[in-house]
C-alpha cells in the first residue's frame, strides 16, 4: 500500500493524467489519508496532546500548533490563505444536533468553519430532506483555528470544507458511542470499477445533485466510480455534473467545498472546473490498470517535509499563537 501511495504521489507531481491537473489545488493522495482509508473511529476520552518542547522553533510542523487549539481565534469571520496553505479566524462550530444534521466524531474537534460554510450546510441538510435523505451525518469540516492537522486532510484548513458520509442520518439522537465507533459505509465495488449495486441507491445520486446545485458550493469530490454512476444516472440535467471532481478515495463521504466569502480578502480562491460534465474519456484516467495497481517505483520517493508556518500566511501566525 504504501509504495503505492508514493507512485501516485510521484504521478501527481509529474502531471500524468488530465483528471489530475483539473484540480490540482486539491490534496495529493499521500498527504491526505483519510480519504484514502475508511473513517477511522474515534475515542470516549480525548486526552489532551502534551506541550511541544520548543513551539517556537522554525522547524515546528504547522500541524503541531494547530492541532494543539482547541478553541477558535475570536473576531469576525476570515478565511485566510489557500485551502490547503492557510488558517481560519473568527470560526463558528456546526451544532452537533441539528434539524436535519447529526456531527460525528466529536472527539476530533473538526466541526467548526467559516459561518459561510455553516450556513451552506445547513442549508444542503434541509435540501436533501425533499429528495428523500433523512439527514446528514456531519465528519470534518476545520479545527478551530483552520490550518493543517495532525491526521488526515491536506485541504480543510480554510473553515470551507467539510465531508458529509453516505450513511443517511437516524431516526434517533446518536449517542456519543455511536458517534465515535459507527463506521461509514464504502459505496465503490472491491474491483474500484463502478460503485457497489447492494449499497449504492438513487437516493445517493440525488444527495449529491442537492449539494452540488448549491450556488456556494464550488466543488464536490466523489470517487472515480461514484462519479461514472452519477454520469450515468444523470439524465438530461446534467450543468451540476462538473461540479463533481473524481478524486482519490471519498468511497465513504463526499467533500464539499464553496468559494471564498466576501468578507475574506486574504482567502485564495481555487479556479473554476473545467467546463461540460466530466464524463466519459474524462475519467478514463482513473480506470486505467495502472491507475488502479500501480507498480511500486524502484526508488521509494521521498517523504515530503512538514508543513511549517513559514509555508502559511503571515497572519496565521498570529492566529496560531493567541492563547
Amino acid at each position: 500500500m504504501l509504495a503505492s501511495l508514493r507512485l501516485l504521489c510521484v504521478l501527481f507531481v509529474a502531471g500524468v493524467g488530465p483528471a489530475l491537473a483539473q484540480d490540482a489545488a486539491a490534496p495529493a493522495p499521500a498527504q491526505d489519508t483519510d480519504t484514502l482509508d475508511p473513517t477511522p473511529p474515534g475515542t470516549l476520552n480525548p486526552a489532551p496532546l502534551p506541550p511541544l518542547a520548543n513551539p517556537d522553533a522554525p522547524s515546528t510542523p504547522a500541524k503541531q500548533l494547530f492541532g494543539r487549539k482547541p478553541t477558535p481565534f475570536p473576531g469576525p469571520p476570515r478565511s485566510i490563505g489557500s485551502y490547503a496553505d492557510g488558517c481560519l479566524a473568527g470560526a463558528a462550530p456546526l451544532p452537533i444536533d441539528g434539524p436535519a444534521w447529526q456531527v460525528m466524531r466529536l472527539s476530533r474537534n473538526r466541526n467548526w468553519g467559516n459561518p459561510a460554510l455553516i450556513a451552506v450546510l445547513e442549508r444542503i441538510a434541509a435540501n436533501a430532506k425533499k429528495v428523500g435523505w433523512n439527514g446528514l451525518l456531519v465528519g470534518d469540516m476545520s479545527q478551530p483555528r483552520g490550518g493543517p492537522m495532525i491526521s488526515g486532510h491536506a485541504s480543510h484548513q480554510v473553515g470551507l470544507d467539510a465531508d458529509i458520509w453516505f450513511t443517511p442520518m437516524p431516526d434517533h439522537v446518536l449517542s456519543r458511542e455511536e458517534r465515535e465507533f459507527n463506521g461509514a459505509v464504502d459505496m465503490v465495488a472491491a474491483d474500484r470499477l463502478d460503485v457497489d449495486p447492494k449499497v449504492w441507491t438513487p437516493t445517493r445520486a440525488d444527495l449529491i445533485r442537492t449539494a452540488a446545485q448549491d450556488p456556494e458550493v464550488t466543488r464536490v469530490f466523489v470517487n472515480a466510480a461514484i462519479k461514472k454512476a452519477l454520469c450515468r444516472e444523470a439524465g438530461t440535467d446534467r450543468e451540476w455534473l462538473s461540479k463533481v471532481r473524481p478524486w482519490w478515495g471519498h468511497a465513504e463521504h463526499f467533500h464539499i467545498r464553496i468559494g471564498c466569502p466576501a468578507e475574506s480578502s486574504d482567502c485564495k480562491p481555487q479556479p473554476p472546473p473545467d467546463a461540460g460534465d466530466g464524463c466519459g474519456h474524462a475519467l478514463d484516467f482513473w480506470f486505467k490498470e495502472s491507475t488502479l495497481h500501480p507498480t511500486p517505483p524502484l526508488i521509494p520517493a521521498k517523504p515530503k517535509p512538514a508543513l511549517t508556518m513559514a509555508g502559511l500566511p503571515a497572519v496565521c501566525k498570529q492566529i496560531v499563537a493567541a492563547p
